[in-house]
């Protein structure tokens, strides 16, 4: 039985983030992120991050440990973070990505310019200095 749930910002989040090619710099700077995984036992299978931005939200930190892939993880992941974010009162979601757009584009979120990203979102570290100018910045408003 698969659960998400909140985690701990953890050595095995991060071996997980950096084992999935994703940058962790920025994490210890007392930013205001919450992230959710799924475990089993003393195994974490997957985890996502949301990022509080002031009056907006970057959803970050997508992680899918290599057995798990393909196994429908990353979706569950994405549908309880935008769950989240709708019952914490947030409208739309965004985030940056380098490679997964059309996973992203199938659960509904639409590209948007980057010179159209909300102050709050330009002010981070994923949108000004870790995530290259090539990344395609995406939103999905939270019906």
């Amino acid at each position: 039985m698969l659960t998400i749930h909140p985690v701990n910002l953890d050595d095995s989040v991060v071996n997980l983030l950096h084992e999935s090619g994703l940058l962790t710099s920025d994490l210890e700077a007392g930013l205001d992120v919450a992230f959710l995984g799924a475990r089993t036992q003393d195994t974490l299978q997957g985890c996502i991050a949301l990022e509080r931005c002031q009056d907006a939200l970057l959803l970050r930190s997508l992680a899918v440990a290599q057995p798990y892939r393909g196994s429908g993880l990353g979706k569950a992941l994405v549908s309880r973070a935008e769950e989240k974010a709708k019952a914490d009162g947030f409208r739309a979601v965004y985030l940056l990505t380098v490679g997964a757009s059309g996973f992203f584009t199938s659960r509904g979120y639409k590209m948007l310019d980057r010179s159209d990203a909300p102050a709050a979102i330009r002010t981070t570290s994923q949108f000004s200095t870790l995530c290259p100018a090539s990344s395609f910045l995406m939103v999905k408003e939270l019906d």
